[in-house]
């Protein structure tokens, strides 16, 4: 296409799926047995970009009500402007929490639609940083018993060759201490000496508590403790990174780029999260990972794999992206084109697909059509 040409967003359509999970699951501090999709399409000079979020339905009806119209007409090219212009309309709308989910599966099918405009892989659009981007197995929910854990464990570490896993610990907010203890122990000798591992409280302990645990946590290797307690405790978080051996780290609830400010001026973190499905899409996560840059951290994408791929490989502080259980069988069900993790990386742009190179499936097109 002659980017001389100004293509305008002439639609805006959304869809909402909700997947049964496999099992029941749980963390530290909720249960669920379905996780629901939210999918929006934005339409410009014959292409079609394709975003999504996790969350509630009724983030489908803040992109009809609020953003939609803001879109469209909109040149395809000035992805930043519609961010902006999203952003300030939902000031009154409870800008954390639902609108911004609404804004992240917009602007996310915005950077989508520009790359298939340019015929480019959105990695190449946003300029590579990196051919391979790593990943690490996420599940193990407090809800397994131990051959569950074990089997999915192992089909991280032996089949697919990942060599860094998570688990869930902090079972009944914190009151299982012993049992995570346990279930820690049993994933170290399910992975063995030589695969890193993670543990993910999901905020379930106290400061005292995530302490004591970290004792248990060095014992076993583990390097990586999530959300010890609560990502808003940013005193506590920067009390335990003191304390403890293992990378503390937090970010997921980033709704905008000032909450990622505060985490980092505290030195709440080793490592940042950030969910672009959450935080106003890939432009917010792209800044959050440069805000973290300037401070010598480094970013780690939070679940939606295939989602976060290519913006990942675009910047030069990544740590890794979560390949979470839940995400991953879904965008394998609902798309075409997903990214294949063996050997611990995936390599978003090598098919030469446009966009971040993922359509939905035919079932969930003739889905959405029909709904």
């Amino acid at each position: 296409m002659d980017i001389r040409n100004v293509p305008a967003v002439e639609a805006v359509d959304t869809a909402v799926y909700t997947v049964h999970t496999d099992t029941p699951e749980a963390d530290g501090t909720l249960s669920w047995e379905s996780t629901t999709l939210v999918v929006a399409q934005v339409c410009a000079a014959g292409a079609t970009g394709l975003g999504w979020t996790y969350g509630s339905p009724a983030t489908a009806e803040v992109v009809r009500e609020h953003l939609a119209h803001l879109v469209i007409g909109r040149s395809a090219w000035d992805v930043p402007a519609a961010n902006e212009a999203m952003s300030r309309a939902v000031r009154n709308a409870a800008r954390p929490g639902i609108a911004a989910h609404a804004i992240s599966a917009l602007d996310i099918a915005l950077w989508d639609l520009k790359a298939r405009l340019l015929g480019l892989p959105l990695v190449s659009l946003l300029g590579a940083a990196r051919e391979e981007v790593p990943v690490y197995g996420s599940g193990g929910f407090t809800t397994y018993d131990d051959e569950r854990q074990d089997r999915q464990l192992r089909s991280w570490t032996e089949e697919a060759g990942i060599p860094r896993v998570k688990i869930k610990v902090g079972k009944s907010w914190g009151q299982a201490e012993e049992h995570d203890r346990e279930r820690i122990s049993r994933a170290r000798h399910s992975i063995g000496d030589h695969v890193e591992l993670y543990v993910d409280a999901n905020g379930a302990y106290t400061r005292k508590q995530a302490v004591r645990l970290a004792r248990h946590l060095d014992a076993e290797g583990v390097t990586w403790f999530e959300e010890p307690v609560s990502s808003d405790d940013l005193a506590g978080l920067t009390r335990i990174r003191a304390a403890v051996g293992a990378d503390v780290t937090a970010g997921e609830y980033g709704y905008t780029l000032s909450y990622f400010h505060h985490m980092l001026a505290a030195g709440a973190v080793d490592c940042l999260q950030a969910d672009a499905t959450r935080c106003d899409g890939l432009t917010v996560w792209l800044q959050a990972a440069a805000l973290a840059e300037a401070r010598g951290l480094q970013i780690s994408g939070h679940c939606a794999p295939h989602l976060h791929a290519h913006a990942a490989a675009a910047v030069p502080n990544l740590r890794h992206l979560e390949w979470f259980h839940d995400h991953v069988r879904i965008e394998n069900l609902r798309f075409d084109g997903t990214l294949d993790p063996s050997g611990g990386t995936i390599r978003p742009g090598a098919s030469g697909a446009p966009g971040h190179g993922l359509r939905l499936s035919s079932g969930t097109t003739q889905a959405f059509r029909g709904r």
